[in-house]
């Protein structure tokens, strides 16, 4: 039996969706959307509530301001992210997770622990591929 045939069981109900556009695209969008260096740290930091805009700037370290504003659009625009604005002076924007966003916590956590768990292990198997 070839790989491709001992996989499928599996990757059949990811890989094909039920309206009519293939699975694996709409996977590989979702991921290359959400997996970028810096959606998931800020997702993490709206996770206890309402954030502000330039406390999510210290909060996640090494973000521009300028990818903080792009992540936190894209992010409202998949609707995982809400943002409100008060007419104050100086004006005061919060960011916060929606519904849906509280629902991308859980595997988010669960990566971020299988990240921690296994880094020293990533790092011994980089540096023996990198010797040889």
């Amino acid at each position: 039996m070839s790989t491709v045939e001992t996989a499928q069981p599996k990757l059949d109900g990811l890989c094909h969706a039920g309206d009519g556009h293939p699975g694996g695209a709409v996977i590989r969008d979702t991921l290359a959307h959400l997996g970028d260096k810096w959606t998931l740290l800020v997702v993490g930091m709206l996770e206890a509530g309402p954030v502000r805009y330039s406390d999510l700037k210290t909060l996640v370290p090494g973000i521009s301001q300028r990818m903080l504003t792009l992540t936190l659009k894209k992010l409202e625009r998949d609707g995982l992210v809400s943002r409100k604005s008060y007419p104050e002076i100086p004006p005061r924007v919060e960011y916060s997770l929606t519904e849906l966003g509280h629902t991308l916590i859980p595997p988010v956590l669960a990566f971020a622990s299988w990240a921690s768990d296994n880094a020293a292990a990533i790092e011994r198997n980089r540096e023996l591929y990198d010797a040889r």
